[in-house]
């Protein structure tokens, strides 16, 4: 009888299954599966079975009340259940009774408008609305004592619940604050630093700068008070002033005034350094402060007597510490040099650029100067007059005596009563001089004339390439002070080049040999040279230039090309590798920075719409391009399986460089694609393909291929749709599928595209699947679908704890475990107003899960009986015992950085 008060409360009588069951929870308080499903059945199937009174539409979704006993069935309700007919009439008085109220509201969150009677049932049906709030105007007249007291009748749980989240949001504000308004300070303290060299330097590293955590929105005085409480040992007045670190050391500049001003507005910024002292002196000494005063590290140049005894003389560097305030000329007062000459330079080099200063400008300052931090300064003693360093246009002179050498190290394996001797040299001394002068006060003999050379000695030891005699020490880039070996053999000419070359990647010190080669030799006699030098047979061998980083690069492929074609400088290191050659770079140009992709075509079985081919390809021959390939996906659970059908339409060679959307034009080109229907590649999804089955959604149309990093293996599968689809970067692609009343199976799979900007939460997915499906949220329960395990897992909400010390929960996150949700899984939905139990599983679940059972049976057994075999025949049998194979060495190589 109450189905059929139901019935008669709607105005055509009919209404869709699903309100029904919710109107009977509403009504009598308990849904119909807790009720009358154990008597009755499931409520789909009592409403047929019961055809003399509803009737059914043809998919079951919509039920109504027959028309020659409706009338009959309101009279004889209303004089059987006279009291349960006037509640449900009652209930919607707006509808009945005109006259109670003739003005109906929309109200839609904080928009507020009149609405007519008649447009109540078309502006609440479809998608647009959840559910829907009647609500009765009543008078609220509240008592005296409720006024300015909002906790007024309010529930005690509810009070303890609000004064928790004021307490919590109370926390969360300090916590702001402290976040925003904290900042470092260094505090340097003054007793533990010393004055000296113009600067301040620290005495200890520990106990001279102490960090401070500070709210800038308090005062200075309040500042001052915490410095006092830190610094308990201080005794006496206290002066805090801004200080800043230097290349020179700790420089004292304004002193901080106004106890009663913010940090903020005294303009104090995050890390700042605080000198902390009695604002006189420093350990006895007046400190000078302020920006005028500021100490300058400058580098100075000039000449100085090795040691005792020696008349030659080095031109040393050694810095210096000036305030800039001070007088250019003051240099001369530090250095203990009567009167000179003072030449600035422009560049980093020390060898041009330089300009010197008048005499009337020595008593400018160093800042008017322009000089900073580093600033090259170049002083010459009046006395070396005849031994300048510059000429008058400021470049390097050649004619210095016992001035500039170059030391020579013998290397020859004669005897020599020395090992090493310092050749006077200039800038333009050509190397063969050097050679000459070096053999004779080594006092070798006069035959490594014609056969020796000059080479080059590094940091660490290592003989560099022979300098060519012709060349100058300027030409050869030779720095005066550098150290050269004396090494027989004869230095390459101009149109030699000197060559390393070791064999193998793994390079290590020492190992390297040498060859001179003319530039004009090809790749492949270089090659022999350096096997039959070697001693290695055999011709599987090609050569690579060694990197920057001591690695094998790129190999030679052009073997007839000659080493200067191929730009390979002397010095070089080149290295062989066994092997053949890889194929020349004018075969893999075609392929280089291109990729050959495999299309298939992927349409889930039972799909109906425009994208169909003209030929049932299903039950027809295969298609030109491959044969189907039926393969179980994702969305397909369930007795109604429907399976991902995969089709190989061919490959496709496209740029590294080109979008998806040129992709998908690109593969309508291909022949086999002609037995489809596709209006434009819009209405087309690309997936990438793993196990034959879709893994990866490509979303973005005008992305380029690069930036998805395919790779060199990866298949694309193409699905049609029947509209276009723009996915943003937060939407995720889910396959629905809803569960059937009363049957271990589900329909045909839906998509759904869920925007994930709120947070990847099961809540926020669960509200997305009962918008889809125009059910209230607590009336549906999801689950995903793991096809591999034949399993589900409802998806619902919860924390978890990271931490018992902090104990913080970590947000809900369905990307992670145990649910790694992704693009293309299977959402299974389930009604509970038919069905309230937990079970997601099918028929064919409970198959797959039996016949895994069976396979991992097998395997054991199968196991077990190799166990035996085995164990029979080492116990029974004199077969020899399974022989170990032989242990190899493993070697990695490291490259040093340093």
């Amino acid at each position: 009888m109450i189905l059929k008060a139901i019935l008669l409360q709607e105005e055509s009588n009919l209404i869709p299954v699903d309100q029904l069951g919710q109107k009977l929870l509403k009504k009598i308080g308990i849904s119909w599966n807790k009720k009358y499903r154990k008597q009755h059945g499931p409520l789909r199937k009592f409403l047929e079975l019961h055809s003399q009174l509803f009737l059914l539409s043809s998919d079951g979704s919509t039920v109504s009340l027959l028309k020659n006993c409706s009338l009959q069935a309101e009279l004889s309700f209303q004089r059987n259940d006279p009291e349960v007919f006037k509640t449900l009439t009652s209930e919607s008085p707006g509808l009945n009774d005109r006259t109670s109220c003739p003005h109906w509201f929309d109200i839609n969150d904080s928009k507020v408008q009149p609405i007519q009677e008649k447009d109540i049932e078309q502006q609440f049906q479809g998608k647009e609305s959840a559910y829907m709030l009647f609500y009765r105007k009543s008078q609220l007249q509240r008592p005296p004592e409720a006024r300015a007291n909002p906790r007024y009748r309010v529930p005690c749980h509810l009070l303890n619940e609000m004064d928790a989240a004021n307490i919590e949001l109370q926390r969360k504000r300090a916590e702001y604050d402290s976040t925003n308004n904290d900042f470092e300070l260094h505090l340097h303290v003054g007793p533990h630093y010393h004055f000296f060299n113009g600067a301040l330097h620290p005495v200890s590293q520990t106990e001279s700068v102490w960090d401070l955590t500070f709210d800038k929105r308090k005062t200075l005085g309040d500042l001052r008070q915490s410095v006092f409480q830190l610094l308990d040992f201080w005794e006496g007045d206290m002066v805090l002033s801004i200080a800043k670190c230097l290349p020179a050391g700790l420089h004292v500049y304004q002193t901080l005034d106004g106890d009663d001003l913010t940090l903020c507005e005294m303009e104090i910024a995050d890390e700042e350094d605080i000198f902390v002292w009695n604002g006189v002196e420093v350990g006895g000494i007046q400190i000078p402060t302020g920006s005028d005063c500021e100490p300058l590290l400058l580098n100075v140049l000039h000449l100085a007597t090795r040691g005792e005894g020696e008349k030659c003389q080095q031109l040393t560097e050694s810095p210096q510490v000036f305030p800039s305030n001070a007088e250019v000329g003051s240099v001369f007062t530090a250095l203990a040099i009567p009167v000179g000459a003072i030449f600035l330079s422009s560049t980093e080099c020390t060898n041009e650029g330089w300009t010197a200063i008048p005499q009337e400008d020595w008593r400018k300052t160093f800042r008017e100067q322009g000089l900073t931090n580093g600033s090259l300064v170049l002083i010459q003693d009046s006395s070396n007059s005849n031994n300048s360093l510059l000429t008058k246009e400021g470049e390097w002179i050649t004619t210095v005596n016992e001035t500039n050498w170059i030391q020579v190290k013998n290397l020859c394996q004669s005897e020599s009563e020395e090992e090493h001797v310092k050749i006077p040299a200039t800038a333009n001394t050509v190397v063969f001089d050097i050679r000459i002068k070096a053999i004779k006060e080594l006092k070798l003999m006069k035959e490594l004339a014609e056969n020796s050379c000059l080479r080059p000695i590094d940091r660490d030891g290592k003989l560099l390439c022979p300098v060519p005699d012709n060349c100058t020490l300027k030409e050869a880039e030779l720095r005066m002070g550098s150290s050269l070996g004396l090494c027989p053999g004869k230095a390459p000419t101009s149109s030699q080049l000197f060559l390393f070359f070791a064999v193998g990647s793994d390079i290590q010190p020492g190992t390297e040999m040498e060859i001179i080669v003319e530039e004009t030799i090809t790749v492949r006699d270089c090659l022999k040279i350096m096997l039959e030098k070697s001693g290695l047979p055999g011709d599987t061998w090609h050569l690579r230039k060694m990197d920057w980083c001591y690695e094998a690069g790129e190999p030679l492929c052009e073997e007839d090309a000659t080493l200067k074609e191929l730009m390979i400088c002397s010095g070089d290191t080149l290295l062989l590798i066994e092997g053949q050659l890889p194929p020349p770079p004018s075969e893999m140009l075609r392929f280089q920075g291109f990729l050959k992709v495999p299309i298939w075509w992927y349409q889930p079985r039972g799909c109906t719409g425009p994208w169909r081919s003209h030929q049932d390809q299903t039950n027809g021959p295969p298609p030109p391009g491959g044969a189907w390939g039926a393969t179980a996906t994702q969305g397909a659970p369930g007795d109604t399986y429907a399976e991902a059908s995969l089709c190989y339409l061919g490959d496709i060679e496209i740029s590294e460089d080109a979008t998806l959307a040129e992709l998908k034009s690109q593969a309508m080109t291909l022949p086999s694609f002609s037995e489809f229907v596709i209006p434009s590649p819009t209405f087309l999804r690309a997936w990438t393909v793993e196990s034959r089955r879709p893994s990866r959604l490509l979303r973005i149309n005008q992305q380029q291929l690069r930036e998805y990093k395919l790779g060199r293996r990866t298949e694309i599968c193409l699905e049609p749709l029947q509209k276009e689809e723009n996915l943003g970067p937060q939407d995720v692609l889910l396959r629905t599928q809803r569960r059937l009343p009363g049957e271990r199976a589900y329909g045909p799979p839906v998509d759904l595209v869920w925007d994930t900007a709120r947070g990847w939460t099961a809540g926020a997915l669960q509200r997305q699947v009962a918008d889809c499906c125009s059910l209230p949220v607590e009336k549906i329960e999801i689950a995903k679908y793991f096809p591999e395990k034949f399993e589900w897992l409802p998806v619902s909400s919860w924390s978890q704890q990271t931490s018992k010390r902090k104990k913080k929960k970590k947000q809900e996150n369905l990307q992670g475990a145990p649910y790694y949700l992704k693009d293309g899984d299977t959402i299974g939905i389930k009604n509970l107003l038919f069905e309230d139990d937990g079970d997601f599983s099918t028929v064919r679940d409970d198959a797959g899960k039996e016949k895994q059972k069976q396979l991992a049976l097998g395997r054991k057994k199968s196991q077990e009986a190799l166990c035996g075999q085995s164990s029979s025949a080492v116990s029974g049998a004199e077969s020899p015992g399974r022989p170990q194979r032989p242990e190899a060495s493993l070697s990695i190589h490291v490259g040093s950085f340093r």
